[in-house]
């Protein structure tokens, strides 16, 4: 079973940054591909960005790209999500997935879900 836990998060001015980070504990971590998603009150939930078990490859949305970043550390068992000039339509809870799949992965391949930290960015 894997478990997730998501922390970071924060209000913010505009061109701001921050680092998200979620914290995983499963023996078979390195199985995982591991995502970020967000959604906003009201808004439909939107897949950020994604990384591959081995940190070879990753994704990053149309909206945050050149402005954030994904990563992970596997001694850690931690990935992060490092936010840039952030802007208020930044502003969502964010969630840390993980799927055990391959690269590349479908937004439906995350099964495993933290319970989120939220972004205000004003």
């Amino acid at each position: 079973h894997v478990q997730l836990v998501e922390s970071g998060g924060g209000s913010v001015q505009a061109g701001g940054s921050l680092r998200l980070s979620c914290a995983r504990s499963t023996w078979k971590y390195s199985t995982y591909c591991m995502g970020w998603f967000r959604q906003a009150p009201g808004k439909e939930r939107e897949w950020v960005a994604a990384i591959a078990i081995g940190g070879e490859s990753t994704y990053m949305g149309a909206s945050v790209k050149g402005r954030f970043t994904i990563s992970r550390d596997s001694a850690k068992n931690t990935l992060y999500l490092q936010m840039s000039s952030l802007e208020p339509e930044d502003t969502a809870m964010y969630y840390c997935a993980a799927g055990d799949v391959g690269w590349p992965p479908r937004q439906y391949d995350f099964d495993y879900w933290g319970q989120g930290t939220q972004v205000t960015v004003s």
